[in-house]
This record gives C-alpha cells, sequence and structure tokens, in this order.
C-alpha cells in the first residue's frame, strides 16, 4: 500500500482549487483505462492493482476493440468527466457569478457544440459533443433543439452520475458555504439530470465546498454531506460511509462499500449490462459513485493517493468515482503526485493548472458581489424594522 502523505497545513483558496481540479483530473485519467470492470477482473488484467497511470485494457488494440473503441482509454488521458468539469469552468470565466439552468443553456450547450477542441481519447481536435456520453448530449438535443425550459430539461433524461460528475467548480465558487453549493448545483443540474441524479450533483458539490473550510477532514465533509442529503442519496452515503469507518486499507474495503451501495444502487452487478430497472428516476436510490467516493474518502484518511487508488481498483464507474475522490483529497489540501499530474497533462495535451487559475480569481470576485449584495440586504431590511 502507497504510504499516506500528511496534510501540509493551512491551504489558500488558490491552493485548495488547484487541488481540487488537478486532482479530479488525475482521477479521471487513472480510472479510465479499467472504467467497466470489477476489482477481480482489474486484479487479472494488470497481474495486481493499478498503482498508476496504465494503458488501454486492451492495448494496442483499443482503436477497434469493443466496446471501448475508438476511444484511447490510458496512457494519462482524460475522460469526459475533466472535459465537462473544464467546460463548466469556462462558463464560470464568462458569467463571473453564480451560475443557473439558463447559464447552462445560454453557455455551456453553445461551447459543447460549435467549439472544437483537443479531445485526448480521440487523440484529434473535435467538438465535445462528439465525444461526450448520451447523458450529456441530451442537454443539447432537449435545450438546443427541444427549446425545453433549461429548470426541466433534465427530466427525462437517464437518471447518472452525468450531472455530478463535473460539479467540482460549483463547489469551489461556493468554497466553504456547502448550502450555497449545494443550492446553486441543483439549479445547474436541472438542466441536465432528474431525481437522484440531480441530488447527487448538488450533494457533491457541497462535499467540495465543505472540503475547504478551514480544518476540514472526511469526517466534517461527509457529516456536511449527511445534514443536506436528501432520500436514497443520503441513506447510501449513510451506509457506505458507515462501513468505510472500519477500514484503513482499500483493499479490505473494496467488497464491502460494494456490498453496502448494492441496495441503492440501480445499475446491478454487471456494470456493462444494467438491470430492467436501472437509472430510472426514484426516491430510494442514489447513483453508486458518490458514496463510494466519499467512502474511499474516509478509508484514505484524507490523503489523495490511497483515496484515488482506492477508487481506480473499485472498478465499475471509477473513472468518475476516482474524479470525486480525487477533488475532495485535493481540496482538503492532500497533495497531488506531481508525477502523475505532469504526465497526465502531458499525455492529455492540456493545461489542467489553468482552469484553476480562471475558477479561484472567479470565486474571489463572485465573493465580492456576495458580500455587496449581503450588506445591501442588511441595509433594506433595516430601513423597514429589522435588527
Amino acid at each position: 500500500m502507497t504510504a499516506r502523505s500528511p496534510h501540509p497545513g493551512p491551504a489558500t483558496l488558490e491552493e485548495r482549487v488547484t487541488g481540487a481540479l488537478v486532482g479530479a483530473a488525475v482521477g479521471d485519467a487513472l480510472g479510465g483505462p479499467v472504467e467497466g470492470y470489477s476489482p477481480e477482473q482489474i486484479l487479472e488484467r494488470h497481474g495486481g492493482r493499478v498503482h498508476g497511470v496504465v494503458g488501454p485494457w486492451n492495448g494496442d488494440d483499443w482503436r477497434t476493440a469493443r466496446p471501448l473503441a475508438p476511444y484511447h482509454k490510458g496512457d494519462g488521458h482524460v475522460t469526459d468527466d475533466t472535459l465537462m468539469t473544464h467546460a463548466l469552468v469556462r462558463v464560470y470565466g464568462t458569467v463571473r457569478d453564480h451560475l443557473d439552468a439558463y447559464a447552462v443553456a445560454e453557455h455551456l450547450v453553445p461551447d459543447l457544440m460549435t467549439h472544437p477542441r483537443w479531445i485526448p481519447e480521440l487523440e484529434a481536435e473535435a467538438l465535445p459533443l462528439q465525444r461526450i456520453f448520451l447523458a450529456e448530449k441530451w442537454l443539447v438535443a432537449r435545450i438546443h433543439y427541444g427549446h425545453v425550459d433549461p429548470r426541466e430539461a433534465g427530466t427525462g433524461n437517464i437518471v447518472n452520475c452525468g450531472a455530478a460528475m463535473y460539479m467540482a467548480p460549483v463547489g469551489l465558487v461556493n468554497a466553504a458555504h456547502p448550502a450555497g453549493a449545494y443550492a446553486e448545483a441543483l439549479d445547474v443540474a436541472g438542466a441536465h439530470q432528474s431525481s437522484y441524479g440531480r441530488e447527487a450533483a448538488g450533494v457533491f458539490a457541497a462535499a467540495v465546498a465543505a472540503a475547504c473550510v478551514p480544518g476540514a477532514t472526511p469526517d466534517s465533509v461527509v457529516a456536511a454531506c449527511l445534514s443536506l442529503a436528501k432520500d436514497g442519496t443520503r441513506a447510501a452515503i449513510e451506509a457506505v460511509c458507515e462501513v468505510a469507518a472500519r477500514h484503513s486499507d482499500f483493499e479490505s474495503a473494496l467488497a464491502p462499500l460494494r456490498e453496502a451501495v448494492t441496495p441503492y444502487d440501480t445499475v446491478g452487478p454487471d456494470y456493462r449490462a444494467p438491470s430492467l430497472g436501472a437509472r430510472r428516476p426514484s426516491r430510494l436510490h442514489a447513483i453508486e459513485e458518490l458514496p463510494v467516493a466519499l467512502g474511499m474518502l474516509l478509508v484514505s484518511g484524507g490523503d489523495f493517493r490511497h483515496a484515488v487508488l482506492g477508487s481506480v481498483n473499485y472498478g465499475r464507474d471509477c473513472d468518475s468515482i476516482a474524479t470525486m475522490a480525487g477533488a475532495l483529497a485535493g481540496a482538503l489540501g492532500s497533495p497531488v503526485p506531481e508525477e502523475w499530474a505532469k504526465r497526465v497533462a502531458e499525455a492529455s495535451r492540456l493545461d489542467l493548472w489553468e482552469p484553476a487559475a480562471t475558477l479561484a480569481a472567479v470565486a474571489r470576485e463572485v465573493f465580492g458581489r456576495d458580500l455587496a449584495r449581503r450588506r445591501e440586504h442588511e441595509r433594506a431590511f433595516g430601513a423597514i424594522g429589522g435588527p
């Protein structure tokens, strides 16, 4: 097991934003090549657990081997989790204030469908729309072509982690204010998801915001999530984290965490052959990714390497699980290994640090706007006889 690195002490806003966004991208890239497989299959394929960047599951046959072709998953390439995260950062960079579902319609959707960008898994410049999964294409189909009210556009989509996976920027703009992050993410995600998919987006954003609170720990992050989460999402987080608290090594936690989340997961035991009731709206269920990411955060004690490697070796939708775990550990201040970050940036041909610089500046501007708005409210409320 990789030794845990101690937290370096108090981190600035810029350091937390950078840790979260770079950490999310690194987790995404490490999880991509083993996504969809079980811990046992990963163990057999790699002759042991994954401990860093690995190549494609099918080796040099990645261009034609199904079901992954034509995507070059592996070798440090980020997936759609990071592409969507960076797209949301660009929206914040344009609006420079809090976002809502209409901001998704006015800025995110055009970004996906009109601006070619480098797509690492395609090893080509293309529209992000040509890479993202069907649940994300839904944004374009419903909002651009269907002219649906953005606040309701997520209704009818398959319920999955598609909105949650890129909500870290919402948590960072609302750093240290979990309730604010939760409310904003629910509004933003309404354009994309419904039911427990939308709820997970809100709770993940809240978790990232909670990780930015001075002195935050994995336990305090989970407590913030439980104070806000509703229905099956809350129950799943509680069940998984109760089990996670008994483990300090991801190897022993892999099967117990899966067992704990199983009653709330609709996909079923075979990730590539979902059950008949998979991804349908429900107040009783939850996406699998967020509870497991929080569980790995607890198992690791907040250590970035341990949390991300546990998430990667869990398998199933492990790129998204590792994206979330990486964002949370990074926001808590656990260092992202330089060798991983450098390799992912070079392989993906992306600047992983520029989006963080942009978002940190936006977060400071938004806080200033919030403070001015609050002071104006105080003056107005006082003028009508408030305290």
